[in-house]
């Protein structure tokens, strides 16, 4: 039996179609009309942010009562008059002032003391087992994300306009990689234009295709399936592109770009794109050396994009149905290098974001005496148990047919 793609392969019409591909987003190729007209809007939807180099959590959610924190940390230390106070023992980085504006509106919550038995130092492994939520990535058939995995089991069948999207100009995380559902990457709100550039003859092809006659199409299968997939994309496109161009707020985010991601995030959810999971990724958080002003700048960029981003949810009323996952790769040492900076640990905390999460710390921080033989803190909580939290009472799923095996679900989301 002749499939349409090797019929597409076999015949020389087909070169036209490939041609279009740089012009064209991909996956609004495969946006049909009657999966924009079934959006379900009530949907939960995870956005995932990825501190990329491992950041130093220990400066990030910090035990400022402690003296072996201030023993450890002679030049990097920050002081109880300086931090954002959660308690009596633990505040924020001072940088953090937009997490401890979530925090007093009960919208943050703060997992302490996440890793993952016998931790692995390198960026690249490390990023791996979390990307994949195996410890031996190796002994997998084919590599693929938890959250492509997901897709898989849940969402190809669907047919929806784009189940999952990554925002960014990096290579795509490998969390998102799946089997049967192709995930795709953007560099910014642009990228959803059906672009022509200046060819107008290339316009009034793609034109002429759309209003080609529909007995026509059925008659020819590659014609048909050019206006299918053109009339798609046109509609989509021009969908896609008045939910940005019609989205408004009173929210001011910052200049950066996370905020930048982050307010485009917000503007597609508004439009109503049946998206389940976004990912983005926020990179410089491998602090060897001078530590101190590098890491501030990256918390602030963090911190005041994801509260500008919760704040604009508030305002569109998606708040209770939006949540955020902030994670990195591992944390740093207990005690600071020469240099001024930290070097590669283990241990540290996860954010969670969203009118629904279990709001204030979640789990004690581990403590700063008792560590492991490289000098880093113990991890009490494995961040798979976080993520059967998400898939299980978030996403609706079941954890197990995911992770691969049962996690008992962190206690972050409120029942």
């Amino acid at each position: 039996m002749t499939t349409r793609r090797d019929f597409l392969k076999r015949s020389s019409t087909s070169a036209a179609l490939l041609s279009l591909a740089p012009a064209v987003p991909a996956f609004l190729l495969n946006t049909s009309l009657h999966a924009a007209e079934q959006a379900k809007k009530g949907e939960n939807i995870l956005v995932v942010v990825q501190l990329s180099g491992g950041n130093d959590g220990l400066n990030t959610v910090i035990p400022y009562a402690d003296d072996a924190y201030h023993r450890n940390r002679f030049t990097l230390r920050v002081g109880p008059e300086q931090v954002q106070k959660i308690d009596d023992h633990i505040g924020l980085h001072p940088s953090l002032s937009g997490l401890a504006d979530l925090v007093e509106a009960n919208q943050l919550s703060i997992v302490q003391g996440v890793g993952y038995p016998n931790p692995d130092r390198s960026h690249f492994s490390s990023m791996d087992i979390w990307h994949t939520a195996m410890r031996e990535v190796q002994s997998m058939r084919r590599m693929t994300g938890w959250v492509g995995r997901y897709l898989d089991k849940y969402l190809a069948r669907e047919g929806r306009e784009v189940p999952a999207l990554h925002l960014g100009q990096e290579r795509q995380p490998l969390a998102v990689v799946a089997e049967d559902v192709r995930v795709p990457s953007i560099s910014s709100g642009d990228s959803f234009k059906l672009n022509v550039g200046n060819d107008r003859l290339l316009g009034q092809m793609i034109e002429s295709s759309v209003k080609a006659d529909r007995a026509a199409a059925k008659e020819n299968e590659l014609l048909g399936f050019l206006h299918t997939s053109m009339s798609s994309a046109l509609v989509s496109s021009q969908r896609l592109q008045d939910a940005l161009k019609n989205y408004k707020t009173s929210v001011q985010y910052p200049s950066t770009g996370l905020a930048t991601k982050m307010k485009t995030i917000a503007q597609l959810i508004d439009g109503g794109l049946t998206t389940r999971i976004y990912y983005v990724t926020l990179d410089g958080f491998d602090t060897h050396a001078t530590q101190a002003p590098t890491h501030a700048a990256q918390l602030k960029e963090y911190g005041d994009a994801v509260a500008a981003f919760m704040k604009d949810m508030v305002e569109h009323s998606h708040d209770q149905r939006v949540l955020v996952m902030t994670f990195s790769e591992f944390g740093r040492r207990v005690k600071e290098n020469a240099s001024r900076g930290t070097d590669h640990g283990t241990s540290a905390p996860m954010f969670l974001a969203g009118a629904k999460v279990k709001p204030g710390l979640i789990g004690k921080h581990p403590s700063l005496t008792d560590l492991d033989s490289e000098g880093d803190m113990k991890h009490h909580t494995d961040f798979r148990q976080v993520y059967a939290a998400i898939l299980d009472n978030w996403l609706g799923a079941d954890s197990k047919a995911v992770l691969g095996e049962a996690f008992k679900p962190a206690a972050v989301l409120k029942g």
